[in-house]
């Protein structure tokens, strides 16, 4: 089987333009066509033709031009914005783009729970007042992490974790399937997953199981100073739960690149604790982000030419 064209969408990740990820494929895909659609019309052109095509979406109508498509590579993590039901129909593959983001979003979790235990928020505000005064601090070693959520960001999380001397507790939801972490609890054990935790990562995908999992009651089973890190989704915690949980000393802090609703109001009540952390939906970003999704490309191009198209890594349809 020949290769074949490959067309990438137009696209902006993290304030990367597509072009950078036409140059990653052309470094990584050998023996292929790779194209940049520039204008809707380009775009249009090469997906009569194209077997595979990258980026962010395709509609109906777009698959319904897409005459020798065999493989869509969507470069999120996610397909839920995606109609798999007319890809299905039409025999066309998907494929997305987990485990791109395990180094820098877990990089970005380690440096949340270290910012909370040696408190660099409130040495950040001394040092704009000029002001030099001691305060306590606290350790990561020998503290206990419930991570939620045991992907590629989760795993590369406790991976990370492994050099501090945590205990790690997992929430899966499949626990049977059990984990990297210590112990292993469904989401129904929330719970008993938390309760010994100071600090909590949610890194889980946004489903009818997680979402609204971390809520009053779940606040209320913390430690009083638990740390919530969120880089999941925002609708995982009932946000109106936590402003009140932060309000009333209930836990000790957070740090939140997802909230519900995104992006935050001006207005909004978590803006004003000096306890939370607040990024724009940044943990993701990464200089490396076409690369690695390249990779991934390209291990399942090589599937694709050996007719191993039930063997294609991250396979969502």
């Amino acid at each position: 089987m020949a290769e074949g064209d490959v067309l990438v969408l137009r696209q902006k990740i993290h304030g990367m333009d597509a072009s950078n990820y036409l140059t990653a494929l052309e470094r990584t895909l050998e023996g292929w066509t790779v194209t940049l659609g520039q204008t809707p019309e380009e775009e249009q052109e090469v997906l009569r033709t194209a077997r595979v095509v990258t980026g962010m979406e395709l509609t109906p109508e777009d698959l319904a031009v897409a005459e020798e498509l065999e493989l869509f590579a969507c470069v999120f993590a996610g397909t839920s914005h995606l109609d798999l039901d007319a890809f299905a129909e039409r025999g066309i593959a998907v494929t997305n783009a987990s485990g791109v983001h395990g180094p820098n979003i877990s990089e970005y979790v380690i440096g949340a729970m270290l910012g909370h235990a040696k408190r660099f928020g409130q040495a950040r505000t001394q040092q704009d007042r000029r002001e030099w005064r001691s305060y306590q601090t606290r350790d990561l070693h020998g503290s206990t992490v419930a991570v939620v959520g045991l992907g590629a960001i989760g795993r590369a999380v406790v991976d990370r974790l492994e050099p501090f001397g945590v205990e790690t507790v997992g929430v899966r939801y499949t626990p049977e399937k059990g984990g990297p972490t210590d112990e292993v609890y469904g989401f129904d054990e929330i719970h008993e997953a938390v309760i010994d935790a100071e600090y909590v990562v949610l890194a889980c995908p946004l489903t009818e199981a997680t979402a609204g999992l971390i809520d009053a009651e779940v606040f209320r089973t913390m430690h009083a100073d638990g740390v919530l890190v969120n880089v999941a989704r925002g609708p995982v915690v009932d946000t109106e739960a936590l402003v009140d949980a932060l309000r009333w000393n209930r836990i000790g802090g957070a740090t939140l690149d997802v909230t519900d609703p995104e992006p935050l109001p001006e207005e909004h009540p978590l803006w004003g604790f000096d306890n939370v952390a607040i990024t724009p939906h940044n943990s993701g970003y990464t200089p490396a982000y076409f690369e690695r999704r390249g990779e991934i490309l390209a291990r399942n191009l090589e599937r694709l030419l050996d007719g191993r198209v039930d063997e294609l890594e991250n396979r969502a349809v």
